[in-house]
């Protein structure tokens, strides 16, 4: 029985870690210095979906940084939507909620009707559905 239980500790631990470098991905991607310049520049932002979108027309190296950055936002979500019972699209739209809560005074987002805003020192314009 112990040499069970630390078969599974070990395989839990092996999880745990490789979920985290999975979910870290995306993060570390983003630490990026080409994402942080574009981000910066208001060459793209966050959208009400979850998604990175194009305040601009993209760069061929901005939109593969983009292209790269959604792909891994959705398998993020679609993991998540799993182990929270939601969809994907509900996961996603909660986190651009978050996401775009989360932008700084000078960063883009793009607000429920489509615009683009430039975020200030107040809070950002969200969907009325957020939490």
């Amino acid at each position: 029985m112990y040499e069970f239980m630390k078969k599974n500790k070990a395989l839990a631990a092996l999880g745990g870690l490789s979920l985290v470098a999975v979910v870290a991905a995306p993060v570390m991607a983003q630490r990026d210095p080409a994402y942080q310049a574009a981000r910066a520049s208001g060459k793209i932002g966050e959208k009400p979906d979850g998604y990175l979108g194009y305040v601009t027309a993209p760069s061929p190296a901005i939109k593969a940084l983009v292209e790269d950055l959604n792909i891994k936002r959705k398998a993020a979500y679609t993991r998540k939507a799993q182990e929270t019972n939601s969809t994907v699209e509900q996961f996603a739209f909660t986190s651009g909620c978050n996401l775009i809560m989360r932008t700084v005074p000078g960063e883009k987002y793009q607000t429920p009707t489509g615009t683009w805003n430039t975020r200030d020192a107040g809070n950002p314009v969200r969907d009325s559905r957020c939490p």
